[in-house]
């Protein structure tokens, strides 16, 4: 396994071969191998914001949302929690077979601390399932609100970093359109959104701008970028916010400014609260 350089000393062989990012016989194909970068590439942001937790002896519960077949949360516990004897992974997913398979999965492979519970991300924020305090919340492509209701879920539970990669962004270019006409007779800015494909590109945007100053309003400081080459994922972008108790002093107002200047008005609770 050494001669392939994505895998490191002492990672699970037989993760990777469950997770089918290796083959039975060992291979890694060039779709595994795209899918295997984004996530190292994930960790080498994550990694460190454990290290902080640990550190100010904050929680070390990961709240993977929208977890799929939890390969980040796998890999995660493969690479950081494994070697511990602390921490723990709770995966959080809509499909039960997908649950019950991680489950399966966990227990064959002795990874003890990782939970997986059948709830939908909005449902979650309430649940007893999850503890009332996590350190970290992750959501990678999280389709639509799931990523709203996941930071939700962060803000309810007072995570200490938010870690996102938003998907499929399609609320606010929903509304969008069907406002469409009653924007143009009231914003030269609604020229933007006109065209269809430009609805859909820039309510992804919209989207993801206006849950920054979602999380600067409550005591977040951000940081957005790459998750990988955009040759890699269309998918691409990575927000990480970590707590810091200090709001952006306008955050909330602009925030406010631009849903009205846009005809989002009926998204104010989905954003301000």
């Amino acid at each position: 396994m050494s001669a392939i350089p994505e895998i490191r000393p002492g990672q699970s062989i037989e993760l990777l071969k469950e997770l089918h990012i290796l083959t039975r016989d060992g291979k890694l194909n060039q779709d595994s191998r795209r899918k295997l970068k984004q996530v190292d590439h994930l960790l080498h942001f994550i990694e460190p914001l454990l290290g902080e937790l640990v550190t100010n002896g904050d929680s070390l519960a990961v709240a993977d949302h929208g977890a799929g077949k939890s390969y980040l949360g796998f890999i995660l516990y493969d690479r950081y929690f494994k070697g511990r004897s602390d921490g723990h992974i709770y995966g959080v997913e809509t499909r039960q077979e997908l649950v019950e398979h991680s489950r399966s999965l966990a227990i064959r492979l002795g990874f003890s601390r990782m939970s997986f519970v059948n709830l939908r991300v909005e449902n979650a924020i309430d649940s007893p399932e999850l503890p009332a305090r996590v350190g970290m919340v992750t959501a990678l492509h999280a389709c639509d609100t799931a990523t709203d209701d996941a930071i939700r879920f962060a803000l309810h539970r007072q995570a200490r970093y938010v870690v996102l990669v938003p998907c499929c962004q399609a609320e606010v270019a929903r509304v969008l359109r069907s406002r469409k006409n009653e924007s143009l007779s009231k914003t030269p800015l609604s020229e933007i959104w006109r065209h269809p494909i430009h609805t859909r590109e820039f309510g992804s945007q919209l989207t993801n701008a206006l849950r920054c100053l979602q999380l600067e309003a409550q005591g977040y400081q951000l940081t957005v970028t790459e998750l990988v080459g955009w040759e890699h994922s269309l998918k691409n972008e990575l927000i990480i916010a970590r707590h810091t108790g200090a709001p952006r002093s306008n955050a909330a107002k602009r925030l406010e400014e631009i849903l009205h200047a846009l005809n989002l008005d009926e998204l104010h609770d989905r954003f301000l609260y």
